[in-house]
């Protein structure tokens, strides 16, 4: 399945970089709406909402990793 964001990325990580690209999104959104490009407006609200579900609503950071050393215990 191919994602438009794919949340396990590292990048994703801190809090603040999910809440900067939504809040981009959202801002543009607002910037095409008040230029009154409807159509442009709808596609960015679009994003943001998609943006805002994968980033913030069901983000679930991928746990670290345990010690190299911890999984080959049975060798």
């Amino acid at each position: 399945m191919i994602k438009f964001i794919d949340p396990e990325h590292p990048f994703y990580r801190p809090l603040w970089i999910r809440l900067l690209i939504v809040v981009f999104c959202a801002v543009w959104t607002a910037v095409e709406f008040y230029g009154g490009q409807m159509m442009w407006g709808t596609i960015f609200l679009v994003v943001t909402a998609y943006a805002g579900a994968a980033l913030l609503v069901f983000y679930r950071p991928k746990q670290p990793e345990e010690k190299a050393g911890t999984s080959d215990e049975g060798k």
